[in-house]
């Protein structure tokens, strides 16, 4: 039944979207060099990785030199459009597509980049656990505010408090919650 929903929801958001989808991946090849859809290897059920999908936000090969680097409140890394992309989540749009072919879920526990999953396995007691059920783009622990660079502790208690309690119902709550969410994060300047 989960995946039944995540194919409806995908499959409409999708059609409804389509003009907004195109409009910012023109946007985003005219503003700067590279291709508008950056692929990013992240980890899901099972402790599977896979290709997320998202705008890109920032100019190509940003973290070549570095490595991976935790995004923070004032990162200088964004293009300008990258920022608005960002702060009003739009960046995570492509993910629709990650959510139809099966590799995500439109709710459960964030993905992260392998590097950091190995990391917070590591220090995070059951930070591993949220691998039982695949990632999504939204969940639990977004509508409660955690967002960016916060804890990632109270993350994984809302993770997994999802996992033990999950239901259609609560699937429904959390996506529909999830837009104002997003809205309110926006107006506050509380997404990056």
């Amino acid at each position: 039944m989960k995946r039944c929903s995540d194919i409806l929801i995908a499959s409409l958001a999708l059609v409804l979207l389509w003009p907004l989808l195109l409009f910012i991946a023109v946007l985003v090849r005219l503003t700067t060099p590279g291709p508008a859809i950056y692929k990013q290897e992240r980890i899901s059920l099972a402790g599977k990785s896979f290709r997320m999908y998202k705008f890109r936000t920032m100019p190509v090969d940003t973290e070549a030199k570095s490595g991976p680097i935790w995004a923070t409140a004032h990162d200088p890394r964004p293009t300008p459009l990258g920022g608005v992309l960002r702060r009003s989540s739009l960046d995570e749009l492509p993910q629709l597509f990650n959510v139809l072919e099966g590799s995500m879920s439109f709710v459960g526990p964030r993905p992260e980049r392998p590097y950091f999953v190995e990391k917070f396995s590591q220090e995070i007691p059951g930070y591993a656990d949220r691998h039982q059920v695949k990632a999504g783009m939204t969940g639990l622990a977004q509508i409660k505010g955690l967002r960016g660079d916060t804890s990632i502790e109270a993350r994984v208690s809302h993770d997994l408090e999802y996992i033990e309690n999950w239901s259609l119902k609560l699937d429904l709550q959390i996506v529909l919650r999830s837009f104002w969410v997003i809205v309110a994060d926006f107006i506050q300047k509380k997404a990056y």
